[in-house]
């Protein structure tokens, strides 16, 4: 709960205006509590939460930054431009467990893509009370639509002149509109002392119930329509104003009829116009001017909270305390006049611990009150308060409103009656002194998300964003055990190079890394001191921060080390580490699987290349290329597949796609794949390899289905006849630089009817001219509109090739690249953007082929993956 939002750096992105006011916008047409603006960042694969209202910013700091590609509704609503709308706890558990698990509260949320033009440029989110269901938020959620479409249009705009739309900063955190009352009156006056001349506004005349239109001419008749016991100061306190000595403010004043108003006052000139009175100059009486504020039932609530003898203290929607009675300051050590005004974590540093944050989030979130028990330090400097009274702990309430939270606190040995004085489970347990204990619902978030890390990276990657940030840790190293030696599989934060020593280090180093998995035994280091004397000539980094070393052992059997880095010195409490121990082993069965997942992912791989073509069948008037990539989300292989095969005097292009992953799917891959292959060797039509494909695949039943298109080209004319089951339509590039998507006639895909018939559509290939055939792994993206990514790969198709065909004289050197050379340069030039992804969702074929003029010499076919 330390710092605050924007106290780093200034971020830099669009206008603070326009973001306070759409946050402003989504709390008024909605029922919401808090709102927020996530928008892109200058890093590729990053949302930042630009704008909070609603919340303090430490709270929600595990929230500032998401991936794009987590499991969290902002990252799919960006990634997908469909709203998600969570009515409720359940909902949210149901599907997002994560989020569920970090935020275990009754409170549900809306989610709406902010874009324009086809762009996306972030999210809006707004969360609220809890509902029955979607339907009855649903009105709120096509109000929020709108809200969040004039800020998409707005960014366009802003984007359009050349301005920042992205975000790369801590979030504005920003008061959200107040629900309750509007402010009370208010009414302007002043004074002229040389003329004792008094002038009231209407709104100041109501205020001293006063008739519209009278007003009391002089200080006297002012002071007469103020209540009998106040009458006599007013004066005084105006000439001691004229003179250049106002009094504190406000002043309380009451009118003949008892209400209470709040009187400020200043000089008309002099200090309120900046020309202060020169140092030994007479004080000349100069005209006062000042305001008559009727504060509402609040002052008088105030007083009767500084009567009462527990704790009270209220905190707005940013963690301002706006109010606390005298028994509050004196239960927490803490002066009144050092409370209001500051964040309860700065006002009051011992309260910063998760358990208090935990409390005050759900406060802020949700409906329902909270009560918990907080042991204060009596190890601090007492000397500037009383002590506060006899015992150690505190019960702290919580009791959520619209625009505040309203706190209380008592001595736990003193307990009001009709409460439970103690927390579930017994007493309240002491705490450690640790520096911040983890929240204890952490274990579940990364059990939930380990279960969806399939290899050694994505595991580390978990851990990174889970787990390390819980403890307020800044490094982290983990090292995995391969043949009585220990190798880095990650590392993040620490110095560059300054791990690679301890790369392959042997188990009977002495080093803390290798001695917690030897022995099986955690080891905490409170500062880098503390680790230098343990292991006395152990390299250090600069840091002087804290480190922790857990062995990674899976149902006892030694997997690696994890290594944690902090920034400052801390101790870990027995909770603590406890915590820390049993998430190692969630770590380490993760790593485990992960590593089995990647031994078998190899030879899958391997399986899947030795199904694939090695060569493709040649023919002197064709050249043609293939290219495969497998995915990387998932390790499984997949069942794409491409061939081009002899038919008769003609040759036979052949690409297909095997519904699912995984060993089944490659083996199907390859039955199917011998199937047409034997059909096309005995040249029979198009339509009758694609129909006996379609039973073989029926009979072998092996509960999967394929799509497939099938091309019989002749050579010497350039006559094609293809057909299509279920397949992606091919593009044809003339020789002129035009493409075109081939527009076939196809059937249901493989292995579902036996009755289906495929139809065969005729084109001809021109010499010069490429025809594609490819599966949908090159041209789907989530989000997008699969059309849109076969439109993307007719312009790379197009600009692949900006001068003559490959191969013949005068090709020129294409924009941004070395002259293409060679129908392999095309395919290469396909598949480039794929190849350098780091996560493909889905395996990758590509088939090109091209008739060469007669003239044209014969080439060499490529048909490497």
């Amino acid at each position: 709960m330390t710092g605050s939002a924007g106290d780093e750096r200034k971020p830099s992105g669009p206008p603070p205006a326009l973001l306070t006011g759409t946050v402003a916008d989504a709390l008024r047409v909605t029922d919401g509590r808090v709102a927020g603006v996530y928008l892109r960042s200058p890093t590729p694969g990053l949302l930042r939460l630009a704008v909070l209202a609603g919340l303090p910013g430490p709270l929600f700091r595990p929230w500032w930054r998401v991936t794009v590609d987590r499991p969290f509704p902002v990252a799919d609503v960006h990634r997908t431009g469909v709203p998600v709308v969570l009515a409720n706890a359940t909902e949210t558990m149901r599907d997002y467990a994560q989020l569920a698990a970090g935020l275990p509260f009754q409170f549900g949320s809306l989610y709406v893509p902010v874009v324009a033009d086809g762009r996306s440029f972030g999210v809006l989110a707004v969360l609220r009370a809890a509902a029955a269901d979607a339907a009855e938020v649903q009105a709120e959620h096509e109000r929020l639509a709108v809200v969040a479409d004039a800020l998409g249009a707005a960014l366009s705009r802003l984007d359009a002149d050349g301005g920042e739309v992205t975000w790369d900063g801590e979030p504005l955190c920003v008061r959200p509109p107040a629900a309750g009352p509007a402010p009370g009156r208010v009414g302007r006056f002043a004074w002229d002392p040389a003329t004792d001349v008094v002038t009231l506004d209407e709104q100041a005349r109501a205020l001293l119930g006063l008739p519209p239109g009278q007003s009391p001419g002089t200080l006297d008749a002012l002071a007469r329509a103020v209540d009998p016991t106040d009458a006599h100061r007013l004066p005084g306190l105006l000439h001691r104003t004229a003179g250049g000595r106002p009094p504190p403010l406000p002043i309380q004043v009451r009118t003949t009829e008892g209400g209470l108003r709040l009187l400020e006052l200043w000089e008309a000139t002099g200090a309120a116009t900046g020309a202060p009175r020169p140092p030994g100059a007479a004080a000349t009486p100069r005209p006062i001017a000042g305001v008559l504020l009727d504060p509402g039932p609040g002052a008088l609530a105030d007083g009767a909270a500084d009567l009462l003898p527990e704790g009270v203290f209220c905190l707005d929607r940013l963690g301002l305390v706006v109010y606390a009675n005298p028994r509050a300051g004196h239960l927490l050590g803490v002066p009144r006049d050092r409370l209001v005004g500051r964040s309860l974590w700065e006002a009051v540093p011992w309260l910063n611990q998760p358990t208090c944050e935990e409390h005050l989030r759900g406060a802020l979130l949700s409906p329902e009150p909270a009560h918990f028990h907080v042991r204060h330090p009596h190890t601090q400097n007492r000397s500037a308060v009383p002590r506060p009274y006899e015992g150690d702990w505190l019960r702290i309430s919580l009791y959520p409103g619209a625009d505040l939270v309203t706190c209380t606190a008592v001595p736990a040995n003193r307990v009001p009656q009709g409460t439970d004085p103690e927390p579930v489970g017994g007493a309240p347990p002491a705490p450690d002194t640790a520096a911040s204990t983890a929240p204890v619902y952490r274990p579940i978030v990364l059990a939930i998300a380990l279960t969806e890390a399939v290899t050694a990276r994505q595991v580390s990657a978990v851990v990174m964003r889970e787990l390390l940030p819980a403890f307020g840790g800044r490094r982290l190293a983990i090292y995995l055990l391969q043949e009585r030696h220990l190798y880095l599989a990650w590392e993040s934060g620490f110095p560059k190079g300054f791990l690679r020593p301890f790369e392959g280090v042997a188990l009977d180093a002495r080093l803390p890394g290798v001695e917690t998995l030897t022995t099986g035994r955690p080891l905490f280091f409170d500062s880098m001191r503390q680790l230098a004397a343990a292991y006395p000539g152990i390299a250090l980094d600069a840091s002087e921060g804290a480190r922790a070393f857990l062995p990674l052992i899976a149902s006892g059997r030694p997997v690696g080390s994890c290594i944690l880095g902090f920034d400052r010195s801390r101790s870990f409490g027995s909770e603590e580490r406890t915590v820390l121990t049993a998430l190692a082993g969630l770590i380490a069965h993760a790593m485990e699987k992960a590593q089995r997942y990647d031994t078998e992912a190899a030879l899958a791989r391997g399986l899947q290349q030795a199904l694939l073509p090695r060569r493709l069948s040649q023919h002197a008037r064709v050249e043609t290329a293939g290219r495969y990539l497998p995915g990387t989300e998932g390790m499984d292989v997949g069942g794409d597949w491409y061939d081009v095969v002899e038919a008769g005097d003609g040759l036979a292009l052949v690409i297909g796609d095997v519904q699912g992953h995984g060993v089944q799917a490659a083996a199907t891959m390859g039955q199917l794949r011998s199937a047409v292959r034997a059909f096309a060797l005995g040249d029979r039509p198009p339509e009758e390899v694609m129909g006996g494909t379609n039973h073989l695949l029926i009979d072998l039943d092996p509960g999967q289905f394929a799509s497939c298109c099938y091309v019989r080209l002749d050579p010497a004319t350039g006559v094609a006849r293809a057909v299509r089951a279920g397949h992606l339509p091919p593009l044809l590039r003339h020789p002129d630089g035009r493409t075109e998507v081939v527009d076939l006639s196809g059937g249901v895909v493989l292995g579902v009817d036996p009755r289906a018939l495929y139809p065969v559509t005729e084109l001809r290939l021109e010499p010069g001219a490429i025809l594609a055939l490819y599966t949908d792994g090159l041209v789907e993206r989530p989000g997008q509109d699969i059309d849109d990514g076969i439109a993307a790969l007719r312009r790379d198709l197009a600009g692949a090739l900006p001068g003559p065909h490959p191969g013949a004289a005068g090709a020129r050197e294409p924009r941004g690249g070395p002259a293409v050379r060679s129908l392999a340069d095309v395919a290469d030039r396909l598949t480039s953007t794929a190849r350098r992804a780091a996560d493909r969702a889905d395996d990758i074929a590509l088939l090109l082929a091209t008739r060469r003029a007669a003239r044209t010499p014969p080439g060499t076919n490529t048909g490497d993956a």
